[in-house]
């Protein structure tokens, strides 16, 4: 059985008193382990694909299954905590909270989980380190460069322990050197981990660096 199954997909967005349809009958399938790159114009849908992977939209027509979870069958509540403790998502902008240190914003999942003191820096520092911040902790991003903040980006989405990654544009904001360390450093992570990753990218060094390219073109996928 696949870890990723999705069929069927349809999203639409109400728009001016009508309805747009961004993913029209898409399907995907994706095994455990696979580093997926998704590309396609600005505005096709991409994103849309991520936040319906992670339990942040929901569909209007087909199912989703990611693991052994029907994403339809899920309650609100089900899905905060689906999205918190099995996906890790990684943004173009990192969304980190200005007032934390580094170090505060690679434990917060662990905290809106309510884990262990112990528990939750024990795991922060070991991604902050590992994703090379260990003499970063308490700086606070306005302090960090962009592939710094990005790096915490990272190490928050793997706090967890996620078995799906999500990355949407997640070099789009840098310059090519950072970009491509960057990329070296998630495929790393992907690997050593054991993730299944989705990334959404225009970066073909990142696109080509990935098990399969698929492309999103008129609201369903095919091998690019």
């Amino acid at each position: 059985m696949s870890f990723i199954e999705v069929s069927g997909l349809t999203k639409s967005y109400p728009v001016s008193g009508s309805r747009l349809t961004v993913l029209r009958g898409l399907d995907l399938v994706a095994e455990q382990g696979e580093m997926i790159a998704v590309v396609g114009a600005s505005g096709v849908g991409k994103s849309t694909l991520l936040h319906v992977l992670g339990g942040l939209d929901a569909v209007d027509e087909g199912t989703v299954r990611i693991g052994d979870t029907d994403l339809g069958r899920l309650s609100d509540a089900d899905l905060v905590a689906y999205r918190n403790t099995h996906v890790g998502f990684v943004f173009q902008f990192h969304h980190l909270l200005p007032e934390f240190s580094a170090f505060e914003n690679a434990e917060m999942p662990m905290r809106i989980a309510r884990r262990p003191v112990e528990e939750r820096r024990g795991r922060a520092l070991e991604l902050l380190e590992r994703v090379g911040l260990g003499e970063r902790l308490e700086h606070r991003p306005g302090m960090l460069s962009g592939g710094e903040q990005q790096r915490v980006a990272i190490a928050r989405a793997l706090v967890m322990h996620p078995a799906l990654l999500l990355a949407d544009e997640p070099t789009g904001d840098l310059d090519e050197h950072t970009a491509d360390t960057l990329h070296d450093l998630l495929r790393e992570m992907h690997r050593e981990r054991g993730l299944t990753s989705i990334i959404a990218t225009h970066n073909p060094r990142l696109a080509a660096a990935c098990d399969r390219i698929l492309r999103l073109h008129d609201g369903r996928l095919a091998p690019a």
